[in-house]
């Protein structure tokens, strides 16, 4: 298929994607135990985009993404369980170019001001001095609110965390719970202030709010509400460690996580992977992984990405032809060739590359890899891709499969929103609207129902 933005001519600007630092608080090691259990991946295949392809895509050629007969590797529909007790978490929520079609500025990808911690952005409202290893804590702040926000969410003015407390305090007291109040607070909250509404719960009722929410909700409404309350690196985190628990291996996860974070996040991601688990991931990829999707993966947690911002087009030049020469101009593949190139440059770069590519061989290179490639590789390689022409319209695809067709896919609705919803969710509807004729929020309405609508609602707004 053809991907938005490719090959790129003219666009709006807009702020890029998430600026320098995109990172979260999370708590001290030991503070939420292993999480054991958490609904299978839900949703079918991830099928070809229509193919009417998107508005005002004249002439230019499909490039054949992702490869007919569905996504492989997608585990089978499965329902949300009940989630583990425990202290603390304990659970989840756990050119020519397009005609009218917007494309994101240069994305920045780091070289940002340096994020300060924020007091309060850690359980119990207490700062650990350290973490393990010498590493210095993670800042609480969501760096897409240090550089003008293009998330749905964003912190309440006003914020009075003992205030919100009581609020889900008498939402959840008798019997009954009003839904309706826990939905207005943790919508309206950025994860921040979700974090110190956790630790006034605790210290205004010496209970945890967490697992107060687990026996009052259940579902897809629990999985949600968890997920928002989890901080954002540790919900990376254990999102990678439940794609790899038990038997098979969700490997869109892994894709959709490694394959699309900065530097900085997947670096912190790595660090709280072992705080809160005691495993090494890039471990856990070798024995959940094989060959060469394996060898991507494991390139993709090394968190060592160029992210300069500047362009060298002699260089996209010659990667272009390192590129056709290790697939297209030979006999076999040259995956290590493939592996090194899409790893190591910047975004900015790989869509030079992708550029200078279809100028020299007349055909686009997402295609090229379809040609070249199979299976999880494959789609791992186009997602590195398709973020670097235009992430927003990667998730906005994700998201769309995920509700299209019989069945809803709830784990990757629920994950998608809740990581992008202070960072690019304004983005992500903008263009799902120009791709699929239908706005986001339609299309969760016509999905979901009940209290799980109204929050998921209330986060992506209209």
């Amino acid at each position: 298929m053809s991907y938005p933005g490719y090959p790129p001519t003219g666009y709006p600007p807009f702020p890029g994607y998430p600026p320098a630092g995109q990172e979260s608080s999370f708590p001290p090691p030991g503070q939420y135990p292993y999480p054991s259990g958490f609904p299978p991946m839900g949703g079918g295949a991830y099928p070809a985009v229509p193919s009417g392809g998107f508005p005002g895509a004249g002439g230019y050629t499909p490039g054949g993404y992702p490869a007919p007969g569905g996504y492989p590797g997608a585990p089978q529909p499965g329902g949300a369980p009940s989630y583990p007790g425990g202290q603390g978490f304990g659970a989840p929520p756990a050119g020519a170019g397009f005609s009218g079609y917007p494309q994101p500025p240069p994305q920045s990808y780091g070289g940002g001001p340096p994020q300060v911690p924020l007091s309060g952005g850690f359980p119990g409202g207490q700062m650990p001095s350290q973490y393990p290893g010498g590493q210095a804590p993670y800042s609480s702040q969501p760096a897409a609110m240090t550089q003008g926000t293009q998330g749905t969410v964003r912190p309440a003015a006003n914020f009075d965390a003992m205030r919100d407390a009581e609020i889900l305090r008498k939402a959840m007291k008798g019997f009954g719970t009003d839904e309706q109040a826990i939905v207005d607070v943790v919508a309206s909250r950025s994860n921040d202030q979700r974090q110190k509404i956790k630790a006034a719960f605790k210290t205004m009722y010496g209970k945890d709010l967490i697992k107060d929410l687990k026996s009052e909700l259940s579902g897809n409404m629990e999985e949600l509400v968890l997920a928002l309350f989890m901080p954002t690196t540790y919900y990376d985190a254990w999102s990678l460690r439940n794609a790899m628990k038990g038997a098979g291996t969700q490997e869109r996860v892994l894709i959709e996580i490694l394959c699309t974070r900065t530097n900085q996040e997947i670096q912190e991601i790595v660090r709280c992977y072992q705080s809160e688990f005691g495993r090494d991931l890039e471990k856990d990829i070798r024995s959940d992984t094989s060959g060469h999707f394996e060898r991507l993966l494991v390139s993709m947690c090394q968190g060592n990405r160029d992210e300069n911002q500047n362009v060298n087009h002699q260089l996209a030049q010659e990667d272009a032809q390192r590129l056709y020469q290790a697939g297209e101009g030979r006999l076999g593949t040259d995956e290590s060739c493939f592996n090194m190139i899409l790893a190591t440059r910047s975004f900015p770069q790989l869509k030079a590359t992708m550029e200078a590519y279809s100028r020299m061989a007349n055909r686009d290179l997402l295609s090229s890899v379809g040609r070249e490639f199979s299976g999880n590789v494959e789609n791992g390689l186009k997602a590195i891709l398709q973020c670097a022409l235009n992430r927003p319209a990667f998730f906005a695809e994700r998201l769309y499969y995920s509700m299209k067709g019989a069945g809803t896919d709830d784990s990757t609705l629920v994950r998608i929103v809740v990581t992008r919803s202070e960072i690019d969710l304004v983005q992500i509807k903008q263009i799902f609207t120009q791709m699929y004729q239908k706005t986001l929020s339609t299309m969760i309405a016509s999905d979901t129902s009940g209290d799980y609508r109204k929050l998921l609602l209330a986060i992506v707004g209209q």
